[in-house]
């Protein structure tokens, strides 16, 4: 065997054998919603945005009560932030963005940022599990200077009137898109802050909750039928 086939197998076995560790992103790693907040900024700077929201809101704000319904609604407001922007625009939009983002002060949870970095530093494989759309994590990672991080995110595409969502990875879509991108479960770790993260937490060997409130805690634990370590990041 010659020397680059023998770097090629060794280079598999190391990555079956690396344990597979996931964090969740918004709440575990960054403090609130990274793309709630694109959108906003994105009202703020369109007054005619702006006023069809205004126009919309004693529609959808009744219908925002029924829990079944609040991701469409939600939904909606994405597409109007997002109306005549094509790839191109959208991508510039989001890394002008997240440069802004990264800039501003207790942004990051560090304690959650330092965990990723040291589970790296043991050579395990970590993966960004998230309900936030690629590109702009992936802006945000290449902005704190870990472009390299593995990423399974939300994906948008585009549509007759704009940008438009492709993939949502939220909650039970993530242990799907997961296994799309080659991950087998059991997975070694799950790091969430969200009972919404059952389905992907139940698939690990070991759970890890993040900052979560009493309630929360209480869901994932009768989901999981275990007790589930928590940690408080800052």
């Amino acid at each position: 065997m010659d020397s680059q086939a023998e770097s090629v197998v060794a280079g598999a076995a190391a990555a079956s054998s690396s344990r597979v560790v996931l964090f969740d992103f918004d709440g575990v790693l960054m403090r609130g919603d990274a793309f709630t907040r694109f959108v906003r900024s994105r009202f703020r700077r369109s007054w005619w945005r702006s006023l069809l929201v205004l126009i919309l809101l004693p529609l959808l704000l009744p219908l925002f009560a029924i829990r079944p319904l609040r991701i469409s609604i939600i939904g909606i407001f994405v597409r109007i932030s997002l109306l005549g922007v094509d790839q191109a625009q959208f991508n510039a939009l989001v890394r002008e963005f997240a440069t802004e983002l990264v800039g501003r002060p207790r942004i990051f949870i560090r304690q959650g940022i330092s965990a990723m970095r040291r589970h790296l530093v043991d050579g395990d494989r970590v993966i960004v599990v998230t309900g936030c759309e690629d590109t702009l994590v992936r802006a945000i990672f290449d902005a704190i200077g870990l472009p390299d991080i593995e990423i399974v995110a939300s994906h948008l595409r585009k549509g007759r009137l704009g940008m438009c969502k492709k993939i949502h990875n939220f909650g039970p879509a993530k242990p799907g898109q997961i296994a799309l991108y080659g991950i087998n479960e059991p997975w070694d770790l799950a790091y969430s802050d969200s009972a919404h993260d059952i389905p992907m937490l139940k698939r690990a060997r070991e759970a890890v909750l993040v900052n979560a409130d009493a309630r929360t805690s209480l869901r994932v634990r009768r989901a999981l039928g275990h007790e589930v370590r928590g940690v408080y990041w800052f």
